[in-house]
Formats: C-alpha cells, sequence, structure tokens
C-alpha cells in the first residue's frame, strides 16, 4: 500500500468526484481509476459507490479515510521534522486542542513565540479527550491540550494556571433563567445536552448518586453546535462558561451550577517524546510560563 495511492484515495473522497479529482491531482482519470481498483483488490473490499454523478464512500472507505487521513499527516510530519532539523528558527508544531477559554492563554503564548521566531508555523486540530490523545499517540501532533487529568504513565504535563467554570446555557426568557445558580434539583426532569466526556466524567462527579435523575437528550462534542439546540428550544446545555455567546441579544444566558464545578485544563505530551529544534523552544517557553 503505497503513500501515493493513500493521497488519491483522499483527493477522491474529499470530491465525490472522479474527474475533478484527476485535474487536482494533476493525472489521467484512467491512470486514478486503475489506482483505486487496486487498492480495492489490495483491501479486499469495495471503498465507493459510483453514482452518475458524484462518488460516495461505503463504511469500509469511511473507516480507510480515517486512517489514510492519519498516515499521510504523519508521513507529512515526518518530512517536515527532519527537514527543520537544523532550523532552529522555524519549522512545524502541531496541537490537539480541549475546547476551553483557557486556550486563550496558549494563543497568547503562541503569538509572543511566532513574534521571536517568524518562521514557525503551527496547526492546530480540536476534539475532546479521546480524539486528541489517539493523534498524540501516533505522534500526529505534539501538544494534547486536555480537560481532564493526563495518564501519568504516559505522559508529561503543565497545568494550565486558571480553571473552568460549568454551568447551565439557557434561553434568557425561561424560568430557571432567574436564579443565580443551578443546582442538580433545578436540573431533574430536564432535558440536558453535554459532552459524552464531561457528562461522564465531571458531571457524574459533581452530582453523585443524583445523576440517574437526569436525562441527556443529546451528546455534541463541541459546545456551540450544543448552544443552537437550545436556541431551538430542544433542551439545555452544560458546558464551560466563555464557551457560548450569551450577550443581550443572544437570547441566552448561562448560570452557573451549585455546588460550584471546575474542571483544570493539562497540556500534555509523551514521555520519552523527540521533538524539533523549535518544538524544544516552545515547550522550554511554556514550562517557563506555567511556572510563573
Amino acid at each position: 500500500m503505497e503513500l501515493r495511492t493513500m493521497r488519491y484515495f483522499l483527493a477522491v473522497a474529499r470530491e465525490e468526484n472522479m474527474t475533478r479529482a484527476a485535474e487536482l491531482l494533476h493525472v489521467t482519470q484512467p491512470t486514478l481509476s486503475k489506482q483505486l481498483k487496486s487498492l480495492e483488490d489490495e483491501l479486499g473490499k469495495k471503498l465507493f459507490i459510483r453514482h452518475s454523478f458524484h462518488i460516495e464512500l461505503t463504511d469500509e472507505g469511511v473507516l480507510l479515510r480515517k486512517r489514510a487521513e492519519d498516515l499521510v499527516t504523519m508521513a507529512d510530519k515526518i518530512t517536515t521534522e527532519f527537514l527543520s532539523l537544523d532550523d532552529v528558527l522555524g519549522g512545524e508544531i502541531y496541537f490537539g486542542l480541549a475546547e476551553s477559554y483557557q486556550i486563550r492563554h496558549l494563543a497568547a503564548k503562541i503569538k509572543s513565540f511566532k513574534n521571536t521566531y517568524p518562521d514557525l508555523r503551527y496547526h492546530i486540530t480540536s476534539g475532546d479527550t479521546e480524539q486528541v490523545t489517539e493523534k498524540l499517540d501516533k505522534g500526529v501532533i505534539d501538544f494534547a491540550v486536555l480537560a481532564e487529568e493526563p495518564n501519568t504513565d504516559k505522559y508529561h504535563y503543565l497545568i494550565f494556571p486558571e480553571s473552568d467554570l460549568w454551568g447551565v446555557v439557557m434561553p434568557n426568557d425561561c424560568s430557571l433563567a432567574e436564579k443565580q445558580s443551578v443546582s442538580v434539583d433545578d436540573l431533574t426532569g430536564l432535558p440536558l445536552f453535554c459532552s459524552e466526556q464531561g457528562w461522564s466524567k465531571d458531571i457524574s462527579r459533581w452530582c453523585g448518586n443524583k445523576i440517574d435523575n437526569l436525562h441527556l437528550e443529546g451528546s455534541f462534542r463541541l459546545s456551540y453546535n450544543g448552544s443552537l439546540f437550545v436556541k431551538e428550544g430542544l433542551g439545555y446545555l452544560l458546558t464551560f462558561e466563555h464557551l457560548i455567546d450569551t450577550s443581550l441579544d443572544s437570547g441566552l444566558v448561562f448560570r452557573p451550577l451549585t455546588p460550584r464545578l471546575e474542571t483544570k485544563l493539562y497540556l500534555v505530551w509523551k514521555k520519552y517524546q523527540m521533538f524539533t529544534p523549535i518544538a524544544n523552544k516552545m515547550l522550554e517557553e511554556l514550562r517557563e510560563w506555567f511556572h510563573e
């Protein structure tokens, strides 16, 4: 299985059209079709469903796309890392980030760092702990930011200087919005939205044996998507403060949970990780900043 073939496959999966993909790849359509047919024969699975005007991935094709994306990203990362070994003033750094208002601290540090090293090129991907640690373990990213305590057998970490405050985002005209804070009893029987990670760890810890009294209507990896359902009157969103626009014109309000519930944020990297010079310099500055 060649890396070039993976790139061909991803181009077709992205464009959903063989002709457009061939044009972008600067190959002929027969050449592209032959490569993909050989890939299907090699794997023994049908990867595409060919319609009149577009191409659709099969379930096996969807699985391969995820694996191929990681494979191609890793190959590109290896190439850039070796090209950057002698470059102490620039290079690539890859981050996987949890959704948190505290990310502003990291953004400010990257801005400051880039002023010193203008040739720095950074790449950001977002996700929950499962998503970003998977990429970290595969070596696709250099650093992860997690909203839960990391596995110290596998990772080194630094703790962000502040915590995220949990609360409920709700329509500003609902009766619950009249309260200054929200208890577990206030939420009993209401349709609730939350991330799976937050529900199983933070919210479960907060309400203890009353977790069975709460109803998880639906889960979202991104709080913004959950807020759209709240605006439609479908439920209440449990999330961190500052992630959702709750200004006067938004139609939404945020009320903290009581008793107060906070979550720490962690900057994480693999033990025995070999960094490029620019990533090492970034880590040195982050260490200094976190310990200030």
